[in-house]
């Protein structure tokens, strides 16, 4: 991906799109419909498609079934996370902090954290790259 396309794959035969550009213009309701016809989201718990990718950013737009889960990790910069549709707990450490449609939380780089679908959920995560 050295020219800011992301080229198809098997999972998403039409992904030919670009990702990153000097200005970027991003429908996230056709993103939404996109991800939610895709079989990865039919047969399964979730799916998800980056929206941007750079050395300094990245935006990856996620689906998740109700019950579904993202196990603890850690991203190597600091990110935020904003729920479009649904319900989620995010949790890091001992904290647990429900979000709902609209509602984001940031969060600080090293930070361990996972999140649990109270619904189906969609939301957008955007990480800072710049210390990887």
């Amino acid at each position: 991906m050295t020219d800011g396309i992301d080229n198809e794959n098997i999972l998403r035969p039409n992904a030919n799109r670009t990702i990153d550009a000097p200005f970027l213009k991003i429908d996230v309701p056709f993103f939404i419909d996109e991800i939610k016809n895709e079989r990865t989201w039919l047969e399964g718990d979730r799916n998800a498609i980056t929206l941007l990718k750079t050395t300094l950013m990245r935006i990856v737009l996620i689906t998740l079934r109700k019950g579904a889960i993202i196990k603890k990790h850690k991203a190597a910069g600091a990110i935020s996370l904003q729920v479009l549709e649904g319900k989620m707990i995010f949790k890091s450490n001992d904290q647990l902090i429900e979000l709902a449609r609209d509602e984001m939380i940031t969060i600080h780089e090293g930070i361990p954290y996972s999140v649990h679908a109270k619904e189906d959920t969609v939301f957008l995560i955007t990480i800072n790259t710049s210390s990887y």
